[in-house]
């Protein structure tokens, strides 16, 4: 058994898949409509039939509660890995990335 799918809701899946693909270097595979929105998947360039991390839309009425109590908690939603994570952090910086 291994995990496939990873998702993550977001407030805008236009400009999440272009923080994922243009700032962290995701590649798009797969994208379709769903009624109104769409299922929309990132993977890693390093592995792109691994993990893939789902842009899910955060519509819906229990998600506003649900991340505003991760993030006062400061419990992570997902993690990434890199080899060199000060080098991916000033990377990350220079194109404006906000660290909290």
């Amino acid at each position: 058994m291994r995990i496939v799918l990873m998702g993550i809701f977001v407030p805008d899946q236009e400009k999440a898949l272009r923080f994922y693909t243009d700032i962290h270097g995701f590649v798009k595979k797969t994208e379709f409509l769903v009624g109104a929105d769409r299922w929309l998947t990132v993977v890693s360039p390093e592995q792109p039939d691994g993990v893939e991390l789902s842009l899910v839309p955060d519509a819906h009425p229990a998600v506003r509660p649900f991340k505003e109590a991760l993030v006062a908690d400061g419990i992570p939603v997902t993690s990434f890995a890199v080899n060199d994570v000060r080098a991916e952090y000033e990377r990350l910086k220079e194109l404006g990335v906000q660290f909290t």
